[in-house]
């Protein structure tokens, strides 16, 4: 799971980034709204955290840019501004949440995966496939009631197969789900491959079947 930090205050960063890591999310930061718009424009997000008051300009204006491109990332405001008319005009322009600095870093979390939720899986906590359960709040993965033990990539791959089942995904797009940071720089994409091979190796020993197709000179295909 990809979240995009656009904020400017580097210890508030600094502790959302430790947080939201040992939470399994893959954390990217934008101090401006110019750095935002780069990366904005070479990834998807699962979730982006805007705050409104940014060095070159206020991030409604960004929100608004979003919402007009039809870009389906998820948007929570984080802001000092605790006014009505602010929580009005950023709930309008299309924000998922709003929430108030200071705040605890665990209802961010919570706020985080509300809206992935909302948005990806149409609002469940568990998604059940077959054999296999998601517990998306507890990111955990049973097969046959029995527990999976997924590393952090294993398990943002197979949901990125789950929430893109029966659709063919690209290595390109595997590896910039992954790792969004490194994959202009890589080499070969057989990196995607070893993970793959793992999470398939797990899933078949656990007892799951296996799903996951090559489809050749394409990509891949989680097939239910």
């Amino acid at each position: 799971m990809k979240i995009l930090i656009i904020e400017d205050q580097p210890e508030l960063v600094k502790n959302m980034v430790q947080y939201l890591s040992t939470e399994s999310y893959l954390c990217e930061v934008a101090p401006d709204i110019k750095t935002a718009r780069s990366k904005i424009e070479s990834f998807d997000y699962d979730c982006i955290l805007l705050d409104i008051s940014l060095p070159d300009g206020n991030g409604l204006t960004l929100l608004n840019e979003l919402k007009n491109e039809d870009k389906t990332d998820g948007v929570i405001i984080i802001s000092a501004k605790n006014s009505i008319p602010d929580r009005i005009e950023g709930l309008n322009l299309g924000a998922d949440d709003y929430l108030v600095k200071p705040f605890h870093l665990s209802e961010l979390n919570a706020r985080i995966s509300a809206v992935i939720r909302r948005r990806r899986f149409g609002g469940q906590k568990f998604i059940t496939l077959n054999e296999m359960s998601l517990d998306l709040s507890g990111k955990v993965v049973y097969i046959n009631d029995k527990k999976l033990d997924l590393t952090r990539k294993e398990y943002d791959l197979l949901l990125f197969f789950v929430s893109n089942k029966n659709k063919v995904v690209s290595k390109n797009s595997i590896a910039g789900h992954l790792s969004p940071n490194d994959v202009d720089v890589f080499d070969n994409l057989d990196f995607i491959y070893t993970h793959i091979k793992n999470l398939k190796r797990k899933i078949t020993i656990a007892g799951g079947k296996d799903n996951i197709r090559s489809i050749y000179g394409m990509g891949y295909k989680f097939e239910v």
